[in-house]
Parts: structure tokens; C-alpha cells; sequence
């Protein structure tokens, strides 16, 4: 994989994702992990990137070259690092403008399950997501990318700068959501 068609960033990288498992991908800062899902997700061209050699397969077919809203919509949730939530809406607004993003209807059946995995949201369904704190945003974060009823959820560092008790709930909702038969890759500093 290269950037800027010059610099290089991955070479050689074989990995594989068995159905409705979690698999982390460790590495140092700077390693390509979160090229890596990029690469998955259809976002690497936005950002001058590119795969040069080998292919990416979901489900047995070739997505190198498909948009990321279409992966979105074939199963692909991408939970970036950082969080990107929309600040001056409320939780229950950032839930619908994902709902009607990702599958262009209401909230859907994974909806309820999101204040399952994570009642401290279902507690502040009308606070501005600017104000929720970082370990809420994560939350409110994944809860966005699973109303698109993923098969396959990609995390970039999910438990990058949360307290250790909320690292324990997201994993512990991560934990679930696999159980719900959802794939799941994740990549971390710390293993």
C-alpha cells in the first residue's frame, strides 16, 4: 500500500478474518495498522492511497476498487480512531443520521441493542455528543456503525485514551456484538 503514489507503508501483509471471530492486529505507532483498515473499509483512495499489488476479499469477492458507502452497505462498519461523532447533535440524532446514512430508513432492529451494549447512552439520549465523554463518544461511535447491521466491524483503537472501566465495557460490548455473529477486527497499540 502506498500514499501520495510514493510512500510506501505495507508490503507483503497477508491476514485473514475468520467469520464471527475478534482479531486484533497489534503493532507500534506508525506500523500500518490503521492503513490496514482503511484499505478494508475503501477509504485508503481518499486519501491518495493505494493498493499496488494483491487484492482484498470479503465474502469471496474482490473489493479493492468498491466506494466505502457501498462496503458500508454490504457489511463493512468502520469505527475510526478518534471517534467522529457529530458534536452539535444529540445521541439520538447522531443515531438516526447514521440510520439514514447507512440503510436510507429508520433506526432499524439493531437500534434497542445499542442501549443494551451501552446504557450509560440510553441516560443521555438527549445530551449533545460534544459533551458526552470520550469513552461515551466511543460508544455512541460503535453504536453508529452497528444501526447499519454490519457482518464485519473494523475498530481503530477502540480503548485509545478511555479509562480502564470503560475499556472494560466496550470490549465487553464487543464481546457481545461477536456473539450476535458480527466479525470483528481491531487494531491496538496494547495488547
Amino acid at each position: 500500500m502506498v500514499y501520495q503514489h510514493s510512500v510506501q507503508v505495507l508490503r507483503g501483509l497477508s491476514l485473514a478474518v475468520p467469520e464471527k471471530a475478534i482479531v486484533a492486529l497489534l503493532g507500534s505507532n506508525g506500523a500500518g495498522k490503521t492503513t490496514t483498515l482503511k484499505a478494508i473499509s475503501g477509504l485508503l483512495p481518499l486519501e491518495i492511497g493505494e493498493i499496488r499489488a494483491g487484492s482484498i476479499r470479503y465474502l469471496g469477492e474482490r473489493i479493492n476498487d468498491v466506494a466505502p458507502h457501498q462496503l458500508a452497505r454490504r457489511g463493512i462498519a468502520h469505527v475510526r480512531e478518534g471517534r467522529h461523532v457529530f458534536e452539535d447533535l444529540t445521541v439520538e440524532e447522531n443515531l438516526k443520521a447514521a440510520a439514514y446514512a447507512l440503510i436510507g430508513r429508520g433506526l432499524g432492529p439493531n437500534y434497542g441493542l445499542i442501549y443494551e451494549y451501552f446504557p450509560l447512552l440510553d441516560a443521555r439520549r438527549t445530551q449533545l455528543a460534544g459533551y458526552l465523554s470520550g469513552g461515551e463518544q466511543q460508544m455512541l461511535a460503535i453504536g453508529r456503525a452497528l444501526l447499519g447491521q454490519p457482518s464485519l466491524m473494523l475498530l481503530d483503537e477502540p480503548s485509545l485514551g478511555l479509562a480502564p472501566k470503560i475499556v472494560d465495557v466496550v470490549f465487553e460490548a464487543l464481546a457481545e456484538i461477536r456473539s450476535r455473529g458480527v466479525t470483528v477486527l481491531l487494531v491496538e497499540q496494547r495488547a
